[in-house]
């Protein structure tokens, strides 16, 4: 008996012992955030936008197992080791003005989510206000999770810095070619380069011309689109005044960042002259151009200043491929005329009626200026192309060499005729002399 007593005894020292050195398992979620996304990427001041999380909980084990009882009669309890998301906020942020940064789900958040399992993830959004006087700058809102203790009281709450930026930084319209007189007389084409200044691309591109503005502005508005973070898009506008004296032209640029539409507004002083004493003037210009063939077109450049101008460029404008794409002068005394070609390509052209301008920008002192446009339709046939101008010069050519060579020789052969007549006279009367 003794010795049963003995054998139990040990047993039950042998299970303590196991239960010390072998606690039951636990497992503790770990939830992070393992990725955030910012719309727009970089803020500028009264801006809104969306921030998106993404929740994991990266515990591996779904369970924690624990036995009670001894070997004989023991109890196995499974659990399940997700947690629980009490509250899910976002802290504010201010600058040294008072300005903040804050969500729009305000101080409390999103409540009672539920239980996230191990190895599963989520995605939760907030949306983002700045306000309007807000300083540039980074700053790092705090998104906190509060999650529900387990029985033991183990479970730790989450906190995680969100970076974000905020840019007063625009998109700039510069005039890359905008004379600062034009001539009344007919069009005059400007220039201008968009660029975008910040460190994210924006989209929805508009140029429109101001209410405000005193010039006929063709077209009214160009649409670019998107623009990615430090390009630049050229555009063309034309300027058709009416009326001389000094006008205001006013362009309005839009863009959006994210979903925030803004907007700049750009004016340009501009002096309406009559500056028709330069000019280009068409010397040669085909009618119509064979399909993937050329032609030449000539024209000249008559300075009817008193002054001398100089820098003068002639420019062609059209969708033909033209060589040279620009014709440089120099320097043009008064009365001076110099005559230019250039040969247009119609390989990229489709059938039909096309047309070609011609604008002469030239310098008078510290003034920069532009003539009015000068256009020509021509047509791209299937056929041979002809010219209107080319075909009668070589006729007046040809008719002119004939007609020198006619009048030429007969400078030469006059003359010696009448000498011949005297000649013949002279002989004539000394012959009858002498038979006297």
């Amino acid at each position: 008996m003794k010795n049963k007593y003995f054998v139990e005894l040990i047993t039950a020292s042998i299970l303590i012992t196991m239960s010390i050195l072998n606690p039951p398992i636990t497992a503790e979620p770990s939830i992070i955030i393992t990725n955030y996304e910012i719309y727009p990427q970089i803020f500028m001041p009264g801006d809104r936008g969306i921030l998106t999380l993404t929740i994991q909980n990266t515990e591996t084990s779904s369970t924690t197992t624990e036995s009670h009882g001894d070997v004989s009669d023991s109890i196995t309890v499974v659990e399940n080791n997700g947690v629980v998301i009490n509250r899910i906020w976002i802290n504010r942020v201010y600058d040294d003005n008072g300005n903040k940064i804050a969500s729009m789900e305000g101080l409390t958040g999103y409540e009672d989510l539920g239980n996230i399992a191990p190895g599963t993830s989520f995605k939760v959004s907030f949306g983002i206000i700045v306000d309007t006087n807000m300083t540039e700058g980074y700053y790092f809102p705090s998104v906190n999770i509060d999650l529900k203790n387990d029985i033991y009281g183990n479970y730790e709450d989450v906190s995680f810095p969100i970076e974000m930026r905020i840019s007063n930084e625009t998109v700039d319209l510069i005039s890359t070619n905008v004379p600062t007189k034009i001539s009344i007389g007919g069009s005059t084409d400007i220039s201008f380069s968009v660029i975008n200044k910040r460190k994210n691309s924006i989209d929805n591109i508009i140029i429109s011309s101001g209410e405000d503005t005193d010039l006929d502005i063709s077209p009214k508005s160009i649409f670019i689109g998107s623009l990615e973070k430090g390009k630049s898009e050229e555009i063309l506008l034309s300027i058709k005044p009416d009326e001389m004296g000094k006008k205001m032209l006013s362009l309005n640029l839009s863009y959006m960042n994210g979903d925030n539409p803004h907007y700049e507004n750009y004016t340009i002083p501009i002096e309406i002259v009559d500056i028709l004493d330069v000019a280009p003037i068409l010397t040669d210009m085909p009618l119509s151009i064979k399909k993937g063939g050329s032609a030449r077109i000539g024209l000249e450049v008559y300075n009817a200043k008193t002054e001398p101008i100089t820098g003068v460029i002639i420019t062609p404008i059209t969708n033909a491929t033209v060589i040279p794409s620009q014709y440089f002068i120099g320097a043009m005394d008064p009365d001076d005329v110099f005559s230019a070609s250039f040969d247009i390509y119609t390989d990229i052209l489709d059938y039909g009626n096309h047309t070609i301008k011609f604008k002469v920008s030239f310098k008078q002192g510290y003034e920069y200026y532009e003539t009015p446009s000068i256009i020509h339709l021509f047509r791209v046939v299937s056929g041979e192309g002809n010219s209107y101008q080319s075909s009668v010069n070589d006729e007046s050519e040809s008719t002119g060499a004939f007609g020198g060579d006619i009048f030429g020789m007969c400078y030469i052969i006059i003359p010696i005729i009448v000498v011949m007549i005297i000649v013949f006279i002279l002989w004539r009367w000394r012959k009858g002399r002498k038979k006297e």
